[in-house]
C-alpha cells in the first residue's frame, strides 16, 4: 500500500509514518518543515514541499500511484486563530483545497483528514458523539469544519472518499521514545507540564480557575498519539474495503482537568512542579470529552494506551531524551 502523508514530519504525522511503515506500507512524507522536523521522519521517503504550491503537490502525486492521502499539515493553536484568523483560513482551508483539487486531477480517491473536537464548540452533552451540533467558537474549529464540508461536496461531485477523524487532545509519545511532541512554541498542556518538571521552564501556567468544573480548571479528553495513528490506519482499511465516507470522534471517553493532569505528572516524575495562575484563554470551552462508540464499532478501534498515567509516562521518557539533547 502506497500512502502519502502531508505533514508527516510533525507530531502526529511522524507517529503515523512510523506505524504505517511497521505495517509494511510504502510511505511518502510531504512537509515544508515549518513546524515539523526532518529527523522525526524515521521511515519512508521524504519530499520537501508546501501545500501553498499546487505545482509541488502535483509533482509528488505524479511520482507514484497512491492508495490514500493523509493530511496533518494544519495550524492548530486556538488562541492564535482568534488573533490572526486569516492565516488559519489560508493554510487550513485554501491549502487543503489545493491538495484536494490535485488529488482529483491525479485520480486519487481516498483521503484521511485530521479534524478536531473544536468543530463542536461548546458541548451540549457530557459525551460528544458525531451527531452533536457543530458550532465552532474559534476560527481553528471553523476552518476544520469548512474542510469537512468540502469533503462531503467532493465525494458527491468527484467520488473522492474520505474519513474525517475528530480527535480531542493528542498526547503522549512513541512508547520507545524515538519520536514525540516537539512544538515551537509549545502550547500543549502535558509537554508544558513535563518541561516544568524537568527544569526546562520555571513553571506551568493554569489558564482559568473559574470554569464550571469540579476544581475550576478546564477538562479535556487525552488520547495517546499512537492510538490516534492506529485509528488512521484503520480508516484507510475502512476506505479500501467499504468505500464509504465517514466521520469519527476519537477519545478515551474520560475527562481530566488541568489540575488533575499536573497532579499525575507530579506522581509520574517525582518532581515538584510550580504552578502560576493566569486568565482564561480565548476560545477555550470548559469541557470536551469524546464518545468514540462509532469508531470502535465501525473501525474496530481499540485504544491500547487509554490511561492518563501511561500517556504521561511515555511523554516523560521523551522529555528526558529532549532534555539530554538540549544539554548536548
Amino acid at each position: 500500500m502506497n500512502v502519502l502523508i502531508i505533514g508527516g514530519a510533525g507530531y502526529i504525522g511522524s507517529h503515523m509514518v512510523a506505524l504505517l511503515a511497521e505495517h509494511g506500507a510504502d510511505v511518502t512524507t510531504f512537509d515544508n518543515l515549518s513546524s515539523g522536523y526532518r529527523d522525526s521522519v524515521i521511515a519512508g521517503e521524504f519530499v520537501h514541499g508546501d501545500l501553498a504550491d499546487p505545482y509541488a503537490i502535483d509533482a509528488v502525486l505524479a511520482r507514484k500511484r497512491f492508495d490514500a492521502v493523509m493530511h496533518f499539515a494544519s495550524y492548530i493553536q486556538v488562541g492564535e486563530s482568534v488573533r490572526n484568523p486569516a492565516i488559519y483560513y489560508r493554510n487550513n482551508v485554501a491549502n487543503t483545497l489545493n491538495l484536494l483539487q490535485s488529488m482529483v486531477a491525479h485520480d486519487v480517491k481516498r483521503f484521511i483528514f485530521s479534524s478536531t473536537a473544536a468543530v463542536f464548540g461548546v458541548p451540549q452533552t457530557d459525551l460528544i458523539d458525531e451527531e452533536h451540533v457543530k458550532a465552532p467558537i474559534n476560527p481553528y474549529g471553523a476552518s476544520k469544519l469548512m474542510v469537512e464540508r468540502m469533503l462531503a461536496d467532493f465525494d458527491v461531485a468527484y467520488g473522492l472518499k474520505s474519513v474525517a477523524l475528530r480527535y480531542f487532545n493528542a498526547a503522549g509519545a512513541d512508547p520507545q521514545a524515538r519520536i514525540g511532541e516537539r512544538h515551537e512554541p509549545e502550547t500543549h498542556l502535558i509537554p508544558l507540564v513535563l518541561q516544568a518538571a524537568s527544569g526546562y521552564r520555571p513553571n506551568i501556567s493554569v489558564f482559568g480557575r473559574d470554569y464550571q468544573t469540579a476544581d475550576g480548571t478546564c477538562i479535556r479528553d487525552y488520547i495517546h498519539v499512537r492510538d490516534l495513528a492506529d485509528a488512521h490506519r484503520l480508516a484507510i482499511e475502512h476506505l479500501l474495503h467499504t468505500g464509504s465516507s465517514e466521520q469519527f470522534n476519537l477519545g478515551n471517553g474520560n475527562g481530566y482537568s488541568v489540575a488533575e493532569v499536573i497532579e499525575v505528572a507530579r506522581r509520574v516524575t517525582g518532581r515538584t512542579i510550580e504552578v502560576v495562575d493566569g486568565p482564561r484563554r480565548e476560545g477555550d470551552p470548559a469541557k470536551l470529552v469524546a464518545n468514540s462508540t462509532k469508531a470502535k464499532a465501525v473501525l474496530g478501534w481499540n485504544p491500547q494506551f487509554a490511561d492518563l498515567e501511561t500517556i504521561v509516562k511515555h511523554a516523560w521518557a521523551w522529555e528526558q531524551r529532549q532534555l539530554e539533547a538540549r544539554k548536548g
